[in-house]
């Protein structure tokens, strides 16, 4: 398939943060929470101080091969991992949590960013290697944030009585019935056929959510060379022991990001404000958060009590128990990959611009931070009626009610609206008032509640005459709510919404080769993708 790319800036289109787009344009408010710039230069420093951390290579690339043993490994992939021993191996990562059937179309995005950075890495920095890392954040239990997708428009729930992390649940037969909702859905289109039965193979009964995304990543982005990290592991939580048990008894990361958000700019808002312990205890189904008082461990929602000793003993002998949550998971990342850059939404970003100091306290590299790529794809249809309505890529961006008042306004022969006529009527009530206050002063009160109430009733009119001519227009009116109930779902963007299922359907693995071709790597804009 083929596509013509334009860019906006992210002001441009009204969706993103003020952090955010302060972050993008390197604001001096906001310089003092990260280390390095969005630049070559910028990535050059994050190398270098990558290079004095002693990342724990050996045991990576043991528990990647671990990992992928069960599975048949692609040559690249393969490649990749072996090459993480080396000292001038870097990863380039995302991170997001197993939704179901991929979720909404960002997390295809993010992963194809950091696909394309690595390679255009390797072409800035030939002496030294580059890994595009999936992190899968398998121990999130928010099943409703991660438990639905969005299927030509129509919202699809799996429904089930699992609890805790969402990651160690496994597909049941409530969710194979929801796949074979979809196929009937799919299966009309050209793909249709082939992704259902992808998911049929990664998705079967017994099967983790981890593993079941785990084998559906790999298969669709395995010829981009991406590793995936499944960190909910043994060995993984026994490597940052000390970091847990430092914050077990000092509590040590909320008072670090305490201190960075006393000296946040007031106009950007706080994204995760953490708790005294930022830990939770895994264990038989459950993900609950462990809370200190008076000398004591306790995990939330359970019997389970411990001392300080016993608390210790029990990190100690089942480290896979403890789970960091969204204060020091990015720690864990950092601590057990080489990683240069992470790749994040605009939420993510925000959180992590609040800890920088967590890092720093316990010596562990703050990397590069790099706004996820955006897209919002034109369908052949759709491009036709944005043509025909004469509207702007830019434009498509404001809600459906200013652009039809807009193109009524624009089209339309009659006049529509009384600006001059308001012009008027100030002038009128201006004679009035200097009638009225030759004769009592205290009548100018009543003459100017007099002209506020006619301004109101004349703008009434102007809204009334509006409607009346839009009617007229009917036929447009359509096919705009058409081409915005498709581009923007919910009213929303459409990647925060539609599922890859749709698109892959369609347009195959081509769908994932033309946004790779199309990914920005370091330039953070918006882009506009219209099939030709």
């Amino acid at each position: 398939m083929d596509c013509n790319a334009s860019f906006l800036t992210y002001a441009q289109t009204g969706y993103f943060s003020k952090t955010v787009l302060d972050y993008v344009q390197q604001s001096p408010s906001i310089q003092p929470f990260y280390n390095h710039p969005v630049s070559v230069a910028g990535m050059k420093a994050a190398i270098e101080q990558r290079k004095k951390f002693p990342t724990n290579r050996k045991l990576l690339v043991t528990l990647l091969k671990k990992q992928y043993s069960s599975l048949e490994v692609g040559k690249l992939v393969a490649a990749n991992i072996e090459s993480l021993e080396n000292e001038n191996t870097f990863t380039i990562t995302t991170a997001h949590q197993p939704n179901i059937f991929t979720g909404p179309l960002y997390f295809i995005y993010k992963i194809l960013h950091v696909a394309k950075l690595s390679a255009q890495l390797k072409e800035s920095f030939p002496e030294n290697n580059f890994v595009p890392v999936y992190y899968m954040g398998s121990e999130d239990a928010d099943l409703d944030e991660l438990g639905h997708i969005y299927c030509n428009g129509e919202k699809k729930v799996w429904e089930t009585n699992q609890t805790g992390a969402v990651g160690r649940m496994k597909v049941d037969k409530s969710l194979l019935k929801l796949l074979n909702s979809l196929e009937g859905e799919l299966s009309v289109q050209i793909f249709g056929a082939e992704i259902i039965q992808l998911m049929k193979n990664c998705y079967q009964e017994g099967e983790t959510i981890e593993k079941a995304t785990f084998k559906l990543v790999n298969h669709l982005f395995e010829s981009f060379g991406l590793v995936v990290l499944l960190p909910d592991s043994a060995e993984v939580k026994a490597a940052f022991i000390p970091v847990m048990q430092k914050e077990l008894l000092d509590f040590f990361s909320q008072k670090e990001v305490e201190q960075t958000v006393a000296n946040f700019p007031t106009e950007y808002k706080i994204q995760a404000s953490g708790r005294e312990l930022n830990l939770f205890y895994l264990l038989n189904g459950q993900r609950e958060r462990i809370e200190h008082n008076n000398r004591e461990w306790a995990v939330l929602n359970t019997e389970l009590k411990f001392s300080e000793e016993q608390i210790i003993e029990e990190l100690n002998q089942y480290p896979d128990r403890f789970s960091p949550n969204v204060i020091l998971r990015p720690v864990l990342q950092e601590f057990i990959l080489p990683n240069i850059a992470f790749i994040g939404g605009g939420g993510e970003i925000a959180y992590w611009l609040q800890l920088k100091r967590v890092f720093k306290k316990v010596a562990v590299p703050y990397p590069m931070l790099v706004i996820r790529n955006s897209f919002l794809f034109i369908p052949k249809e759709i491009q036709y009626l944005v043509n025909q309505l004469q509207l702007t890529h830019a434009g498509l961006f404001k809600n459906e009610t200013e652009l039809m008042n807009q193109l009524v306004m624009s089209e339309s022969k009659l006049q529509l609206d009384l600006k001059e006529e308001q012009l008027e009527l100030a002038f009128f009530y201006k004679k009035i008032k200097s009638i009225a206050e030759s004769i009592d002063t205290t009548l100018s009160r009543h003459v100017a509640s007099l002209e506020i109430q006619a301004a109101k009733k004349i703008s009434v009119l102007e809204k009334k005459i509006l409607r009346a001519e839009k009617k007229k227009f009917e036929a447009q009116q359509r096919q705009l709510h058409k081409i915005k109930s498709q581009l923007f779902p919910n009213d929303n963007l459409q990647e925060r919404m539609d599922n890859l299922l749709v698109y892959y359907a369609k347009w195959g693995k081509q769908f994932l080769e033309m946004i790779y071709k199309n990914s920005p790597e370091l330039e953070q804009q918006f882009v506009i993708l219209t099939e030709v």
